[in-house]
């Protein structure tokens, strides 16, 4: 049997320019370098936490 993993597709929605230093890094850890850049990545707890810590610059399309 094929295990179908669970996935959360993530927009960036505002630039992370000016931003705290971690909320720059935590765009590019989650892959997001520019607005309207858009990543399908694992839901995971360690995603989900990351994409907590930058809220406001994000978009979560399910």
């Amino acid at each position: 049997m094929s295990e179908t993993k669970a996935t959360v597709r993530i927009r960036q929605i505002a630039s992370g320019n000016g931003r705290k230093p971690g909320q720059q890094a935590t765009l590019v850890g989650l892959g997001l370098n520019g607005i309207g850049r858009v990543r399908e990545l694992e839901d995971t707890p360690s995603v989900r936490g990351m994409i907590r810590k930058v809220a406001h610059l994000v978009k979560v399309e399910d």
